[in-house]
């Protein structure tokens, strides 16, 4: 009473095939994302060690093209700071510790 049947690989059919991008679009926007992370770390890692000492364990927010940062114990309103002085601003998250990565692995 065991039969076997084969299994068909799963079509992935994409539901805005218009919307593929390139993959010189797709390094692009790689690149950007590299140069942004980089400016905000550099800020960072500036600021990182005269703030460890109180903070740490806090979450600071970067904001790369004022060179503006906000810290706070709670993600969600370091977060919010952040966006009621640059509303219009892209921010990155850091975590004040030693390798200002946040999270658990």
């Amino acid at each position: 009473m065991a039969e076997s049947t084969a299994k068909q690989p799963a079509r992935r059919v994409r539901i805005f095939p218009e919307r593929t991008l390139s993959p010189e679009e797709l390094a692009r926007r790689k690149a950007e994302d590299e140069a942004f992370y980089q400016r905000c770390r550099a800020i960072f890692e500036r600021v990182r060690p005269e703030l460890i000492k109180e903070h740490y364990g806090w979450y600071i927010a970067v904001e790369p093209n004022s060179g503006d940062y906000f810290i706070d114990i709670d993600k969600e309103m370091a977060s919010q700071k952040s966006r009621q002085q640059h509303p219009q601003a892209i921010h990155f998250m850091f975590c004040l510790n030693e390798t200002g990565t946040t999270g658990r692995i």
